[in-house]
């Protein structure tokens, strides 16, 4: 019988959105006018704890997003929030549901949503903050939370095992260097297509004054435009900077080889998203076509399985998780295991409202008791929307400053929820 007070009585949804398309904020080459938005999802257990999560999307269809959450809720009512593994199995591995996918899209989304808003609720419950939760777990209570269907030819149980008992050693000397320093991040902020020149000088410029050890600039629309830009920032940050660039999917695999090697001569320091993302064997042909340039790719990977295949074919240098693309902690955990064993750096993914709150815990997790390391591994950071969370990310000196607040930071504000709404919000009113 389950105990009082674990036991999950209600869930609500809310369509959220942001019209950050009216300056041009989120811009790329692929998404021209993104309104920054939340398919959000809060369960609520008997005794009156809250667990928040969300599905990014960045406008329309947010409504499809927002209907696909809903659509879970048989699957959470009545359950015990403890139960992390089977709740995630039970979902993902529905028949009816997996022939929407199988994992992958609007419903594996959806999934995520639940899936991270319980363990925003056993934080909560633990007095935790998730990175915290998942670095004190032992390691076959981790191995026991992924589901290695479809990766054993690359990474099985006992491997994982193997890897994370391997970080055992030195675990809490990294949880306290890791309260006493933070996280390595790197922004985006400056380098979104819509931006004049002046814009992109004047915020490169405040990059380097905010500690910031990496930018990353959107191409992919026009090559002029590109080389002109990152001449720009090339001016502005210097020669040895490390500038990544970001294509979002707009090229074939010949012209992204073409393209790239236009922009050689500013020494991007990877290319992230040159084609599409399930295209592993065209991310091969790429990474091998502008070797040594570095591919980086992963905000749109679809799940574990396209994942190992990257890695599999030496198709990408940097891999790039998304706290809410695939099945939420437990796939990306899954995810932080694999990069481990092919020995590839994780810098997530985090453009987006309130993907940097969630997948700062992620790298935190893999810090303390995954890789290991730092080293090559920065977290994205863009300044939008932090505002409207209850407990927002804090940037200090270019970095990450770990989060002590218990759960996964995804909660909204309530007042923000209401006025942003889709479409009653009085942000929309008058839209």
């Amino acid at each position: 019988m389950t105990a009082p007070g674990y036991r999950i009585v209600r869930m609500e949804t809310h369509d959220v959105r942001f019209p950050t398309s009216r300056d041009l904020d989120g811009s790329d080459a692929m998404n021209p006018d993104p309104d920054y938005s939340a398919a959000y999802v809060v369960l609520t257990t008997d005794d009156g704890f809250e667990g928040h999560g969300f599905a990014f999307t960045i406008g329309r269809g947010n409504d499809v997003q927002t209907a696909a959450i809903s659509a879970l809720e048989p699957y959470v009512i009545g359950r015990d929030v403890e139960d992390l593994g089977a709740l995630y199995k039970d979902m993902v591995d529905d028949s009816q549901l997996r022939w929407l996918g199988p994992e992958k899209g609007v419903m594996h989304m959806a999934i995520s949503a639940v899936v991270n808003a319980l363990w925003d609720l056993r934080a909560k419950r633990e007095g935790k903050p998730v990175w915290l939760l998942l670095s004190e777990m032992t390691p076959e209570q981790i191995v026991g939370l992924v589901d290695f269907r479809y990766l054993s030819d690359a990474l099985t149980p006992e491997q994982a095992l193997d890897i994370l008992r391997r970080a055992e050693d030195g675990k809490q000397e990294r949880i306290s260097r890791l309260r006493a320093e933070g996280y390595p991040a790197y922004t985006t902020s400056p380098g979104w297509l819509g931006y004049d020149d002046d814009k992109l000088r004047r915020l490169c410029k405040e990059a380097l004054d905010e500690g910031f050890g990496q930018i990353k600039l959107k191409v992919g629309a026009d090559l002029e435009d590109d080389r002109r830009r990152f001449s720009v920032a090339r001016e502005v940050c210097g020669p040895d900077f490390p500038i990544a660039i970001d294509a979002n999917q707009r090229w074939d695999v010949a012209s992204a080889i073409e393209w790239i090697g236009a922009l050689r001569e500013f020494d991007p320091h990877w290319v992230e998203e040159p084609t599409s993302p399930d295209d592993v064997l065209g991310h091969a042909a790429i990474a091998e076509g502008v070797r040594p340039v570095p591919i980086a790719t992963g905000e749109h990977v679809q799940n574990r399985i396209v994942f190992k295949q990257l890695l599999q074919a030496g198709a990408i240098s940097y891999l790039q998780i998304d706290s809410a693309r695939v099945g939420g902690v437990n796939e990306n955990i899954a995810i932080l295991l694999l990069a481990a064993r092919f020995g590839i750096p994780v810098c997530p993914h985090a453009g987006g409202v309130g993907l940097c709150e969630l997948v700062q815990h992620l790298s935190m997790f893999d810090y303390v008791a995954v890789s290991g390391s730092t080293d090559g591994r920065v977290i994205e950071y863009v300044d939008h929307l932090h505002e409207h969370f209850v407990t927002p990310v804090v940037i200090d000196n270019g970095r990450y400053v770990t989060p002590t607040a218990p759960g996964f930071s995804a909660e909204m504000h309530p007042e923000s929820i209401a006025a942003h709404s889709f479409p009653g919000g009085e942000v929309w009113k008058d839209a």
